[in-house]
């Protein structure tokens, strides 16, 4: 028979424990609780660069399909937070674009082709959310419309328990909006407004990976008016990866070394 002061030990440490688990998935009151809730459970511990090759179908206006290779590349600092640059076809042509969650630049043949307001509402989300301070991640998501004051509301996605932030009621799916898994405390499906003077996308982030302390959506889909207009699907994905501050500014957007011109092991 065990010793009672060491049955006892144990007995607290499960109720601790059932405790701890308790108060993890406690739902935020609204959707600033939310973003802090997702920076806390990652806080350290989330990547700060990401590569990945991504095939990406888009759906015409007749009915056809393209199909295309981009190279993609994430990095996080804090002087300028979240940058994704996306290389359309083979990195050497030059032709591409970079994200920031503000801004926009557009590259062809390797020389600044557009600037503009208006960058990628998806990288606060995916990546800025886990670094930044609440009060600048929900300034970067004021452009899309979700109201962060509204009561965060429980929901399923995939089977799996999800909260939704901006959503009006259980049944509102036309207000922008963020949904977030309970346990992985990341998004799933955000619909927003991706860029100043578009139409309302629903972004479903799916077939999710645990990733180098973190985790990534290897499938996305973006349906526009309830037609899917876009389909990614990620392939040879690597974080922590070492990449070269210039390979995210357009003046040595030809010159950076590339981690798509170097072999990769296995």
């Amino acid at each position: 028979m065990q010793p009672l002061p060491r049955l006892a030990a144990v007995l607290v440490s499960c109720l601790l424990a059932a405790a701890s688990t308790v108060r993890a998935q406690v739902a935020p009151a609204t959707g600033l609780d939310l973003l802090q809730q997702m920076r806390d459970a990652y806080r350290g511990r989330w990547f700060t660069t990401l590569t990945f090759t991504q095939t990406t179908t888009r759906h015409r206006a007749d009915g056809s399909d393209t199909v295309s290779t981009w190279y993609e590349s994430l990095r996080y600092s804090d002087a300028t937070g979240t940058r994704l640059r996306i290389d359309v076809g083979d990195p050497s042509a030059g032709n591409g674009v970079l994200y920031s969650a503000d801004s926009l630049w557009v590259v062809r043949g390797g020389h600044l082709a557009l600037a503009r307001s208006g960058g990628n509402a998806l990288l606060p989300l995916i990546e800025g959310v886990y670094f930044e301070p609440v009060a600048r991640t929900a300034a970067e998501l004021q452009p899309t419309g979700v109201d962060l004051t509204r009561a965060v509301l429980a929901g399923q996605w995939n089977a799996r328990p999800v909260w939704i932030a901006g959503a009006a009621s259980p049944a509102d799916t036309t207000s922008p909006q963020i949904w977030v898994d309970v346990e992985r405390r990341v998004v799933v499906r955000a619909i927003l407004v991706p860029a100043p003077g578009a139409p309302l996308m629903d972004v479903r982030l799916e077939d999710l990976v645990q990733l180098a302390g973190g985790w990534l959506a290897t499938r996305c889909e973006f349906y526009v008016a309830g037609a899917r207009a876009q389909l990614e699907e990620y392939h040879g994905w690597a974080a922590k990866v070492d990449l070269a501050p210039g390979l995210f500014d357009v003046a040595t957007w030809t010159t950076a070394p590339h981690w798509a011109a170097t072999p990769r092991g296995p």
